[in-house]
């Protein structure tokens, strides 16, 4: 069969397997997912020896040591999965409930209530854990999902769809409702994008090269977040001590991720007051400093920033500093340089603090926290697919709900239209 008969085919099962997911019960969805979890960990051996297949060809392409990592299922893995999808059977099911109603004047009671996205399709790089994760929150949220992962992981994927196909053939749920694209080539990718007569949304995790293709390429609504160009912005007459430990965190804590402060702003009046101490601590941890003007006159050892700084998302231990005339003057860089992704105020002035909420457009705004906790586990989400920062239909961490829509239930008793 052509990959593009291959790739109609999955779309076609999918559609007729989302049909059937949508009317499935939630106790029968989290059986499933309890037994996928059981089987994760009675079949490790099974998954983790077609992850060495995966490995040895990504050693003799010369990927990176961090790709390496990334693609590498430990034990620890395996369990985190199966962690996962127990965590998942916790969630409530948003399927079936109502989000509002209201009555109108003419007796009929008008209500939201929420239903499935019907099928998803995910395509991500090189974590093959990212095929369990998204494939238990489809699933909970009652749609079908094809997943295309990086095909330096191919057979890692293809050994955890097996372990999910396995489940719902046992428990005569359609084994179509979760695929997995089982070939390498990259016109897969294309194909699917092109499916809009089955797919009803694409969702791209990786990097900004992988997202904006799928943005060009797709027939089909794409939720997207490019880049993680996070601020932290510290007041006049914030607690310097609570400043330097957010500062600290927001930076250092995993630099490599997309809500990780790649810029940090400091108001004028206490820079000369906060920036030293916080540069040795930075210092400390092996982060190197760029900074404006007046952030190199207080700190001349660090490297002056260029233009190129601002926008930048390093992923690493660099970061941009600017000082600032004021909030306002913090809030127009936010706007001009930011990415929509996570930004932060510290300051004891609970009116700056109401204004930064309202005025800073991000999909995650903090105040007095570090901008790391912008994550569906740390937000009460229970897990999420990624974090969009495109706002149709979702904007921020996308959890169960983010996964399902609305439709109007109208229940009348014998209304009928005049005019």
């Amino acid at each position: 069969m052509s990959i593009e008969s291959t790739i109609t085919e999955m779309a076609k099962a999918a559609r007729a397997a989302s049909v059937k997911m949508a009317r499935c019960p939630s106790e029968k969805k989290n059986g499933v997912l309890l037994k996928i979890a059981d089987k994760i960990g009675q079949k490790a051996s099974h998954i983790q020896n077609e992850n060495e297949k995966d490995l040895a060809l990504a050693k003799e392409k010369g990927l990176s040591d961090a790709m390496i990592d990334r693609l590498t299922i430990k034990d620890a893995t395996i369990q985190s999965m199966a962690d996962g999808l127990r965590e998942v059977v916790q969630l409530e099911d948003p399927v079936g409930a109502i989000a509002k109603t209201w009555r109108r004047p003419n007796g009929l009671e008008v209500s939201r209530m929420r239903i499935p996205l019907g099928v998803i399709g995910i395509i991500y790089e090189s974590r093959p854990n990212v095929t369990i994760d998204a494939a238990g929150l489809c699933f909970k949220a009652g749609n079908a999902v094809i997943l295309r992962g990086g095909s330096e992981a191919l057979n890692s994927n293809q050994a955890l769809a097996g372990v999910v196909a396995e489940a719902l053939r046992e428990t005569g749920l359609p084994e179509k409702a979760v695929q997995v694209v089982p070939v390498r080539d990259r016109e897969a990718v294309n194909l699917l994008l092109s499916q809009e007569e089955y797919i009803d949304l694409i969702i791209p995790r990786g990097g900004e090269g992988l997202i904006r293709f799928v943005v060009e390429n797709s027939k089909i609504p794409v939720l997207k977040h490019y880049k993680g160009v996070c601020h932290v912005y510290v007041d006049d007459g914030a607690d310097l001590e609570m400043a330097e430990n957010i500062c600290f965190n927001s930076k250092v804590q995993r630099p490599g991720v997309c809500n990780a402060m790649e810029t940090l702003l400091v108001h004028r009046l206490i820079a000369p007051a906060f920036l030293p101490a916080m540069a040795n601590h930075f210092s400390e941890a092996g982060v190197e400093l760029r900074g404006c003007p007046d952030t190199w006159r207080i700190l001349p050892k660090i490297t002056e920033a260029a233009e190129e700084d601002w926008p930048a998302e390093y992923l690493d231990l660099i970061l941009a500093i600017k000082v600032v005339k004021n909030m306002a003057d913090a809030v127009t860089h936010i706007e001009t340089y930011g990415s929509n992704h996570t930004e932060a105020i510290v300051t004891s002035d609970y009116e700056r603090a109401r204004r930064f909420v309202r005025e800073i457009d991000s999909s995650v705004v903090l105040v007095n926290a570090s901008t790391r906790f912008n994550d569906g586990g740390q937000l009460g989400l229970g897990a999420e697919i990624g974090i969009s920062t495109s706002k149709l239909h979702a904007f921020g961490p996308m959890g169960v709900e983010e996964l399902t829509t609305t439709k109007f239930v109208v229940l009348g008793d014998g209304q009928i239209r005049n005019g």
